[in-house]
């Protein structure tokens, strides 16, 4: 069984409620109709009943009637909803009749639906930018409870089974914080080892990356790892992590042991933390296409439910893949 499959059968198991609010875009309506049906996750749709069983009949579709249909327009739940917005944003100023606009959007319904504990989780992207589909999500949902930053990891699949955890590296952060300061980057080492406990299903081994191998340069950007990595083990004192190291130290065995020779980390790590967007977005496209490794991903991580956007070049196959990631993402912040 290869990674992805592993990933679905366990989402099978967690039966997880996944909204899908572009349930008018056909690889969105295509997805929610395999994701039901091959019980991966319990789909809510958000879009007019009507239309979407029309749309799914004419696409041949056999199981949107297994998927929860949510009408933004006219809903059950609608009132406690704009209250419920209210009551989270009303120091920002939102109004009810602010609200009451807002909550028709359906980028905005998905996430006051998980905050309301009415759904699990969202997939949403392939037909919005990520700015329209992430700024609900900071507003209703928020972070998980002393994180402060989103961050993107990538599940890295390689050929070569001699790296990482049986050739699968996870990477981060590949996809949001540009810069992180020290307090910042402890963080998202710390929800990246989350990260592939919960998806990955191993016990992560955490290097934290830089030219420097255990003080071999000195420079302010070396001091920032090395400060990150104290401030990742106050956070989390459990976790399986050392640092700072060069890339290689940090997974090829005999230079772990010749450079880092007291760190059990060395030579063993599955999970590379980057130092800032530059190197993280740059080595993982490096490495998809020069060792051609699948990368799979980004994984939003950091927030207090999970919501992950797709590249609005998707495919089906990307949009049932992420369903699946995000319903695992939901099991394990509830364990």
């Amino acid at each position: 069984m290869n990674f992805i499959e592993n990933i679905k059968e366990k989402a099978k198991k967690a039966r997880k409620r996944i909204v899908l609010p572009e349930a008018y875009e056909e690889r969105t309506l295509r997805a929610g109709d395999r994701l039901a049906g091959e019980k991966i996750a319990d789909v809510i749709l958000i879009g007019d009943p009507d239309q979407i069983h029309n749309h799914a009949k004419s696409l041949g579709l056999k199981y949107v009637d297994e998927c929860k249909i949510v009408n933004p327009k006219d809903h059950p739940r609608k009132q406690e909803y704009i209250e419920l917005m209210v009551q989270l944003r009303a120091h920002k100023g939102l109004t009810a009749g602010e609200a009451a606009r807002l909550i028709e959007d359906p980028l905005y319904l998905g996430p006051v639906m998980i905050k309301a504990g009415d759904a699990d989780g969202e997939v949403a992207g392939a037909n919005n930018p990520t700015g329209n589909v992430l700024r609900p999500a900071f507003q209703f949902v928020r972070t998980m409870p002393g994180i402060s930053v989103v961050s993107g990891a990538f599940f890295m699949v390689l050929k070569d089974k001699e790296y990482g955890e049986d050739g699968i590296l996870v990477f981060a952060d590949c996809a949001v914080n540009p810069a992180p300061d020290a307090a910042q980057l402890a963080e998202i080492t710390v929800t990246t080892a989350r990260t592939a406990h919960t998806i990955g299903g191993f016990e992560p081994r955490v290097a934290m990356l830089s030219f420097s191998t255990k003080g071999s340069a000195a420079h302010e950007d070396v001091d920032k790892v090395v400060e990150a990595l104290r401030k990742a083990r106050e956070m989390d004192p459990r976790l399986a992590i050392d640092g700072e190291m060069q890339a290689d130290a940090a997974i090829v065995p005999s230079v772990g042991k010749k450079k880092a020779p007291d760190s059990t980390i060395a030579g063993n790590a599955n999970v590379l933390i980057f130092p800032d967007l530059n190197s993280g977005n740059i080595s993982y496209k490096l490495v998809q296409r020069l060792a051609h490794a699948e990368a799979i991903g980004p994984v939003l991580q950091g927030m207090a439910a999970p919501i992950n956007d797709l590249s609005r070049g998707c495919s089906v196959e990307d949009i049932v893949n992420l369903g699946a990631i995000t319903v695992n993402q939901a099991a394990g912040i509830n364990i």
